[in-house]
Parts: structure tokens; C-alpha cells; sequence
């Protein structure tokens, strides 16, 4: 029984909400990015190629891609609450299991210590058997790291559909949504000084601690709305607005949730899955890469590359925010949700184009590719508020966290081809010193890969448009 006053001023319970899912994407963010940033120090340490790590990065995307497929089905099952919790001790779980790494890798391999791991000589038998030995460690961590974050999306998306109308949920998304460039601005102002300070273990232990605290608040303050005391009825009948309103052409389905099967039947959902698997990978590249990147064009290392990363993210930052709230301009005309949120992707598609430029300008100074960099990467940001917002335009609750994770699955396909196809094909050119577009050796395969990432989000809108070409809810019946 609601105990709150309902004399017309509405409560703002929902915007906590939104805060707690933007601390978790944040967390979720910094765990993934610390093996990027200490890419330089364990590429020397365990004797690794960019092929190797180009596994490491692709295999982990692929086991959250299968995650992702089950993981929406876990938080549809379990409920947000519970769901959520589970999926962030998981994942804090495996961030501190890379600590591991290195200890089991010296005991493998029968070496005392870090230091006797980077004497061995390049090239050697016994080099190459760290490095596999290495690898195969830090893939078991990642795999067990994709499990548990396979689940934030998924529930964050369920959250926000739970606690927001639908003409809020892309200003929402995009706000927690955020949280994944606060956690990349965060990472590199940090992990490199952790590491540098404590060692790199003490990176992935810390900001695994930081998801268990997090884990004890969000079981501390969430409730489905419903039982929510602290929600008052004027809140209530806000978020609930939609239910009120006919949407035109309607699918209707059975209130029972709707199985993998089912849900693959719905255009709405192939649409969704094939925008996410064209951009995700891309995101992914950016996050990954980019440290590699700089040292391997500028020769920066380290605490060097720190401030280049954050100011990065920092950018990203506003796609993310204005890119979520950019539809309402229309929306709030009388547009329905979908045509608006697909205008608005399609002049987003635009801005990564700016990428094409980032090895084309980048003997000008490292800067440049940065500031490139962060077009595309605000673009996708705003991309992705907008992508998964169309989930709660077309999709009953019931179904919301499996379509999610299907889209998941379908991104971290994408996200594996990229990643292992960078890493091989940056490995192929600096071997081979092969030429494009005027580059030789690594500098051609990274301006092969930029080449695909300014032009996905283009291609992406435009099959989405052939599969949905107008709004097509689908409700219970």
C-alpha cells in the first residue's frame, strides 16, 4: 500500500534507479578496460603478438555474445533485482580472477617471478609457451568476466522500461549508458597508476571489490515498482503513461513469455540484432585498440597514454547524454517513438564518418585521431541509447531482457570478427610491411580497420529500414 502523500507533486524514485544503472555500467566499463590499458606491460611480460591479444579480446566477445543470448532470459526469469546482483558478482568475480594470471602462468611454466618471464628471449621455445600458457589464463578470467557482464544490459534495459515511459527511455539509456564512458575516463586516469604503484594485479583486484559494493546498495534499494513504497501514485500513473495510449498496426501475443524461437519470428527483432551486430565490434575496437594504437603510431606508454584516453571518453560522454535525449525532439511533437528514434539514428549514422580522416591526418599529431576517434565513439554512444530504447518502443516488459540479450549476442559476433580480425590483420602487416593507401606495415591495417568503422552505422540503418520500415508494436494480449 503506497503510504506517500498523492497530492500531485510527483516523486523522482526512478531517477535513483537510473543513477544505480549508471554506477553499474560504470563499473562495467572500468573492468573491461583494464586489460587494454596494461596491454603494453603484459604484451612484454608474457611475450604476446597483437594476434594473441586479438584472441584474448575476440574469444571473450564471443563468450558474451553466447552469454548474452541466456543472460536476457536469466533477467526475464530471475526478475531485475535479483537478476542484476547475480550478474554483477559474477563479473566482479572474474575482473579479480586476472590477477591470477601471471601467478598461475609462472607456476606452469616453472619461473619464479615476473622478472624472470620478460628475460626469457624473444623468439625462444620457452617464450612461446609463456605466451600460450598466458593467453589460455587470461581467457578463462575473460570468459568468466563475460559471463557477469552479459547481464547488465539486459537488466539495466528491463529497469528502465520498468521505471520509464517510453518517450523518457533513450534520455535514460543514454544516461546510464554513460556510465561506459565514465568508466573508460576513469580507467586510464587510474589503472595505469594502480599498476605502476602496486602492480598490475592490483588493478583488476580493486575494481573488482568496487562491483561487490555495488551489489550490496542495489539489493539494499530496489523493488519492482509496484511494491515500491518510496514511489507515490502520481510517479506511478508517469511511468506508467503508455499503457493508456492505442499504438497503430499492432502485433498482438499471447502474455506468456515469449520463447527464443518466438522471438526470433519478429522482424523487430532481426532489426535490432543486426544493428548491433554491425556497431557493437566497433565500440569494442576503440575500447581495446586504442592504447595499442598509440603506442604502436606515437610510441606512448604507460601514464602517456592516460590523458588521451580520458579526454577521449570524456567527449563520448555527450553523444551518450544529448544522443539519448535527441529523439524527444521529434517525439514530442506527436511522432511515434520509433520513426523519431529512426530519424535520429540515421543522422548520427553520419558523424563516424569522421573516422576515415583519423590515419589520413594523423601525422599532424596524435591528437587528431583522438579527437576523430571520439566523434565516432560519441556517435556510437548516441547509436546505442537510441538502438536499445527501440526494444522498449516495440517489445511487451515480459520479453524486453530476452530480445536485449539476442541484440547482445548478435553485437558480440560482431565484436569477434573485429577483434580477431584486427589482431590478425595487424599482426599480417607489420610482418609483411604491407601497403594501403599509402600507409606500410601496422599504421595500413589500422587504417583498413578505420575504413569499416566509419561506414557500420551507416550500413546498419539502413537493413534495420528494410526490416522495420514503420512502427510496429508488438503487445500481450
Amino acid at each position: 500500500m503506497n503510504t506517500l502523500p498523492t497530492n500531485g507533486k510527483m516523486t523522482n524514485y526512478r531517477w535513483i534507479i537510473c543513477a544505480m544503472l549508471f554506477f553499474a555500467t560504470t563499473v562495467n566499463y572500468l573492468d573491461r578496460q583494464v586489460l587494454s590499458l596494461l596491454q603494453p606491460l603484459l604484451e612484454e611480460e608474457f611475450h604476446w603478438t597483437d594476434s594473441d591479444y586479438g584472441s584474448i579480446t575476440a574469444i571473450f566477445s564471443l563468450f558474451y555474445a553466447v552469454s548474452m543470448l541466456f543472460a536476457g532470459r536469466f533477467i526475464d526469469w530471475l526478475g531485475t533485482r535479483k537478476g542484476y546482483a547475480w550478474s554483477i558478482g559474477i563479473w566482479s568475480a572474474g575482473a579479480a580472477l586476472h590477477a591470477a594470471c601471471g601467478v598461475l602462468t609462472e607456476a606452469w611454466v616453472g619461473l619464479p617471478d615476473a622478472a624472470a618471464l620478460r628475460a626469457v628471449a624473444a623468439g625462444t621455445d620457452l617464450a612461446a609457451t609463456i605466451s600460450m600458457v598466458s593467453v589460455t589464463f587470461f581467457i578463462i578470467a575473460r570468459c568468466v568476466l563475460a559471463l557477469g557482464e552479459a547481464g547488465n544490459f539486459p537488466a539495466a534495459i528491463k529497469a528502465t522500461a520498468e521505471y520509464f515511459p517510453k518517450k523518457d527511455r533513450a534520455f535514460a539509456t543514454g544516461i546510464f549508458n554513460s556510465g561506459a564512458n565514465v568508466g573508460a575516463i576513469v580507467a586510464p586516469l587510474t589503472v595505469p597508476l594502480m599498476a605502476e604503484i602496486w602492480g598490475w594485479e592490483a588493478a583488476f583486484i580493486i575494481v573488482g571489490a568496487i562491483g561487490f559494493i555495488w551489489m550490496g546498495i542495489w539489493l539494499f534499494i530496489y523493488k519492482p515498482i509496484e511494491e515500491n513504497k518510496k514511489v507515490n501514485r502520481a510517479e506511478r500513473e508517469y511511468i506508467h503513461q503508455d499503457d493508456l495510449e492505442d499504438a497503430p498496426e499492432i502485433e498482438v501475443v499471447d502474455e506468456k513469455k515469449l520463447s527464443f524461437l518466438e522471438c526470433l519470428s519478429f522482424k523487430q527483432t532481426w532489426a535490432f540484432a543486426f544493428g548491433k551486430f554491425m556497431t557493437d565490434g566497433v565500440w569494442w575496437f576503440f575500447l581495446f585498440w586504442t592504447p595499442a594504437y598509440l603506442k604502436m603510431q606515437y610510441g606512448m606508454e604507460g601514464t602517456q597514454i592516460a590523458w588521451p584516453i580520458a579526454v577521449l571518453y570524456t567527449i563520448t560522454v555527450l553523444g551518450s547524454v544529448f544522443g539519448g535525449k535527441f529523439p524527444t525532439y521529434f517525439i514530442n511533437r506527436g511522432m511515434n517513438p520509433y520513426a523519431d528514434r529512426m530519424r535520429a539514428m540515421l543522422i548520427i549514422a553520419f558523424f563516424p564518418l569522421a573516422v576515415l580522416f583519423a590515419q589520413p591526418l594523423g601525422y599532424i599529431s596524435f591528437w587528431v585521431p583522438i579527437l576523430l576517434i571520439a566523434i565516432g565513439g560519441s556517435a556510437h554512444q548516441a547509436w546505442s541509447a537510441n538502438i536499445f530504447s527501440t526494444v522498449g518502443d516495440m517489445f511487451p516488459k515480459n520479453a524486453i531482457a530476452t530480445i536485449t540479450g539476442i541484440g547482445g549476442m548478435a553485437g558480440g559476433v560482431g565484436s569477434f570478427f573485429i577483434q580477431k580480425g584486427a589482431g590478425m590483420l595487424f599482426t599480417y602487416s607489420g610482418e609483411t610491411q604491407m601497403h594501403f593507401m599509402g600507409f606500410e606495415g601496422k599504421p595500413a591495417g589500422y587504417a583498413i580497420v578505420f575504413m569499416f568503422c566509419a561506414v557500420a552505422y551507416l550500413i546498419g540503418w539502413i537493413v534495420m529500414k528494410l526490416l522495420v520500415p514503420k512502427y510496429k508494436p508488438i503487445i500481450e494480449r
